[in-house]
């Protein structure tokens, strides 16, 4: 018995982190415990670089310990201290960035959520239905869950975990940036300028 409940739960564990959207049992049936557990991987599961969804290990790493260094610095102000990864400084643009793009991400998550509680069903649902689409983990947990699909909500619904599982998966900068107005006037700017030149 506890040999099937190891490799159900590596299974499931790889599945999620690899964002391969798998499910060999039920595990809406699981305790609460391991159920948060597979929602917390949805969001930190993948490594930099991979093609995996989520927020990243490697940007969790960062703010961890950019926190950690904030904390130090309340209790020893004139303290001079280095972020690093693999023994090598990481620059202020990346944290930076890093910083921006988690509250990016947070932001839309909250207003997705938002969104899909228009339609009255359970926080849990909301929740790991937009958790699944924007990581691109594939299942979720109660009414989207291994035994379940997303079909059940409206078109409006359906169009926001649309958006959210193409911004999951080109990167949320990409995205936004070809739906920012400034983006397509200054490309029709510089279309008009060129078209101007070549006569």
């Amino acid at each position: 018995m506890w040999a099937t409940a190891l490799r159900d739960a590596f299974f499931q564990v790889t599945s999620i982190i690899t964002t391969t959207g798998f499910s060999s049992v039920d595990f809406n049936q699981w305790p609460q415990t391991a159920r948060t557990v597979l929602v917390v991987l949805m969001f930190i599961g993948a490594c930099a670089g991979s093609t995996g969804g989520g927020i990243k290990v490697s940007c969790i790493s960062v703010m961890m310990k950019t926190m950690f260094k904030e904390l130090h610095s309340y209790v020893f102000p004139k303290s001079v201290r280095k972020i690093k990864i693999d023994d090598k400084p990481v620059e202020h643009e990346v944290i930076r960035g890093i910083n921006v793009f988690f509250v990016t991400f947070m932001l839309i998550f909250t207003i997705s959520v938002l969104c899909l509680s228009i339609e009255g069903k359970d926080l849990v649902t909301n929740f790991t239905a937009v958790a699944a689409t924007i990581n691109n983990i594939g299942p979720g947990l109660e009414l989207v869950g291994p035994t379940g699909n997303f079909s059940l909500f409206t078109d409006f619904s359906k169009y926001v975990l649309i958006f959210d599982m193409l911004a999951g998966r080109l990167e949320l900068f990409p995205v936004l940036v070809m739906l920012y107005p400034p983006t397509w006037k200054g490309t029709f700017h510089r279309r008009r300028r060129d078209r101007r030149e070549a006569v």
